[in-house]
């Protein structure tokens, strides 16, 4: 087995950032439920046993407001400690699925860009969760299970040490051998589902995404096919795993018939001896009863360990692709991410060659200055590579050859937020999410106020459409902006851009899908009205603007590239 500090389980907990104290709650207020049942079992035994012997009523008094106690604080503290366990995990999840999100930000688009999409939400949705129950369903039935045990031993310990010594036994079998016994039989069919489960994902959003262009071009009866191959998988994979399973499911009943039969064949003996009374006898038989409850959620909690490392281990590969999976805890790395960006930063690319990994390059020998001010068209057929020379110069990509530089430092080797801090990119496909216009906008920068957004809104032409929406800035735009027109998107986008604090703007096609009021757009982009003393790189189709741009780079078909100043 590796060493504990590598344990990929062990990695991603600590970035849960789980807070200690609340654990031991839990495992406290888990105790104290469990134990009341134990206790309440034992009382109760005690109380029946002493009735049958019909005392003076006032003698069974105290056992009576005692079961009602028990009986109160089992259900109370049960509530307790599920609602502290599930604030623990939930807060992890959210704080994991935080730091996978930061981390895969600050990554350079090489490193991430093989990523499937489906796979990317297997792993930053399902697998995150997976990691977050370990708590809830790992961790505290097992400290629960623990103090539960013990205590139950030494109750019955106290009245009769040798049935004390055979429901410890009996409590092994069952909180020890059954959970081995599950999570044996869980380990490979878990490894298998879980591929399989990724692979449904990835080809599931494969179809979402595709649906029309799959159709087209005959694809979608293939996919459908490999999609209920790998559905398949993930139900042979659980069926594996169903005999184990059931011997391990079979031991905690049979423990618990073993440990009540033990005492039985102990607890007689010695009440006939007159070693043990004959109240104390039913105390012993039927406390072992109750004790079980706790340790028959092991062998559960064993397999959610296993599911949880599984998962941690995808989540480190995730994180190790992007970076060093345990860098994001670094608090001074955390604060040159928000290093903020010089009050004038200077973009300067001197002989760069862009391309993406495993391609062709794409634009070559681009010389260029990007200061507050200056605005920079770049012109071409459609795959020249202009997309790419933004991703380059923003420092998303690596150059082949030459170098981007801000401030003069190499971009692409600054944190990732403080080169964002200077250069904010817009590509085509940026992603609009299915919540409210604000909140979109929000992306950019998380204060940005209603009068604020409506002022990007207006300067982009959207003053009209906002209008005339239901919600105004709180009505949603769809998932993937279904509501919105190609030409509406794009015009969101860039007002995105404008609200961002970043002084240079590279953005991508951002008047395509517009009509005759794109020229306009273009122009106030290039020409500082729209975007005033910010310094702007446009890649676009359109040449009517062109005159009012600083300086006109043309890409070629092959990468090749000239340069015509104003």
């Amino acid at each position: 087995m590796s060493r504990p500090a590598r344990d990929p389980l062990v990695r991603v907990v600590r970035l849960l950032d789980v807070d200690r104290r609340r654990v031991l709650a839990a495992v406290v207020a888990g105790t104290g439920s469990l134990g009341s049942a134990v206790a309440l079992a034992a009382v109760s035994a005690w109380l029946i046993a002493r009735a049958s012997q019909m005392p003076p009523v006032m003698h069974l008094t105290i056992a009576a407001v005692t079961v009602r106690a028990l009986g109160i604080g089992r259900g109370l503290l049960r509530y307790v400690e599920r609602l502290v366990s599930h604030d623990v995990a939930l807060r992890g999840m959210a704080t994991l699925r935080a730091r996978v999100y930061e981390r895969l930000a600050a990554a350079r688009v090489d490193r991430v860009v093989d990523l499937r999409r489906g796979d990317l939400l297997a792993r930053v949705g399902a697998d995150v969760d997976a990691v977050g129950d370990v708590v809830v369903r790992g961790l505290v039935p097992a400290g629960v299970a623990a103090g539960v045990g013990l205590g139950s031993v030494a109750l019955v310990a106290a009245f009769l040490p040798a049935a004390g010594a055979a429901l410890a036994a009996c409590l092994v079998l069952a909180g020890v051998v059954a959970p081995w016994v599950a999570a044996r039989a869980a380990r490979a069919a878990e490894h298998r589902a879980a591929r399989a489960r990724t692979q449904v994902a990835a080809l599931t959003m494969t179809l979402l995404d595709g649906a029309d262009e799959l159709r087209v071009a005959g694809r979608v009866p293939d996919l459908l096919a490999r999609l209920r191959a790998a559905d398949a998988d993930v139900a042979r994979a659980t069926d594996a795993a169903a005999r184990p399973a059931a011997l391990a499911a079979a031991l905690g009943p049979a423990a618990t018939g073993l440990a009540v039969l033990s005492a039985l064949l102990l607890g007689v003996p010695a009440t006939v001896d007159g070693r043990l009374a004959a109240v104390e006898l039913a105390v012993v038989v039927l406390t072992p009863l109750a004790a079980f409850e706790a340790s028959g959620l092991l062998p559960a909690a064993a397999v959610q360990v296993l599911r949880s490392r599984d998962a941690a281990a995808r989540l480190v590969g995730l994180l190790d692709a992007a970076g060093d999976a345990d860098a994001v805890d670094d608090v001074a790395a955390a604060a040159k991410m928000r290093e903020p960006a010089a009050p004038s930063p200077r973009l300067v690319a001197s002989g760069l060659t862009a391309g993406r990994p495993g391609r062709p390059t794409a634009a070559t020998g681009v010389d260029l200055e990007l200061v507050r001010g200056r605005s920079i068209a770049v012109v071409g057929p459609s795959g020249a590579g202009k997309t790419t020379l933004l991703l380059t110069l923003a420092g998303l990509l690596p150059p082949v050859a030459g170098s981007a530089r801000l401030d003069g430092r190499d971009v692409g080797d600054l944190p990732r937020g403080a080169a964002a801090a200077a250069v904010a990119v817009t590509t085509e496909d940026a992603h609009v999410f299915d919540t409210t216009v604000l909140e979109n906008l929000r992306v950019a920068r998380g204060d940005v106020t209603p009068d604020e957004a409506r002022a990007a809104l207006d300067a982009v032409g959207l003053g009209p459409w906002l209008a005339a929406l239901p919600d105004g800035l709180g009505t949603t735009v769809g998932s993937g902006a279904a509501r919105l027109s190609g030409g509406e998107r794009r015009r969101l986008l860039v007002a995105r851009a404008l609200l961002s604090p970043a002084p240079l703007l590279l953005l991508d096609e951002p008047t395509e899908h517009l009509d005759a009021d794109g020229d306009r757009l273009l122009v106030g982009l290039l020409d500082g009205t729209v975007a005033p003393g910010r310094g702007v790189v446009v890649v676009t189709h359109r040449t009517a603007a062109l005159a009012a741009a600083d300086e006109v780079i043309h890409v070629g078909e092959r990468g090749s590239v000239r340069a015509a100043a104003r």
